[in-house]
């Protein structure tokens, strides 16, 4: 049996422990990593949305970063948004900044009502370089 291994960023926002969730989770190979949302330290949204697309990618970069992966092992993207019409040139902007060249990921992105305060999430699936498969 695979065990779960949780993953968290060394400077974890509150968020985790307020709701009970990891950051992500190691099995074998892979890494799941939890709906990353452009939270301040303290859990708070960040009010400007450019500004909360772009904690969103840096939030879910340190915890890639803890499991010693990049955006190079991206497989499957997930994002979430209140106002996919309206948002999606903001979020092209940064997602292009990141993305710049093929292969790139598999990526859905789902409208939604509600995002608990937020306007934006990402959630991800990476392969882990090196790991036992």
């Amino acid at each position: 049996m695979i065990q779960r291994e949780p993953v968290f960023p060394p400077n974890r926002h509150a968020l985790y422990d307020a709701h009970g969730y990891s950051a992500a989770i190691r099995s074998g190979d892979l890494l799941f990593v939890s709906g990353q949302v452009g939270s301040r330290d303290d859990g708070t949204p960040e009010p400007d949305f450019a500004a909360q697309v772009q904690l969103a990618f840096d939030n879910l970069e340190a915890t890639l970063s803890a499991a010693g992966c990049t955006f190079d092992d991206l497989i499957d993207v997930t994002t979430f948004h209140t106002d996919p019409e309206n948002q999606f040139p903001v979020i092209m902007q940064v997602k292009n900044a990141i993305f710049q060249q093929p292969p790139y990921p598999n990526w859905t992105a789902v409208g939604v009502t509600w995002l608990a305060g937020f306007d934006f999430e990402i959630k991800v699936i990476a392969r882990i370089p090196g790991a036992a498969q």
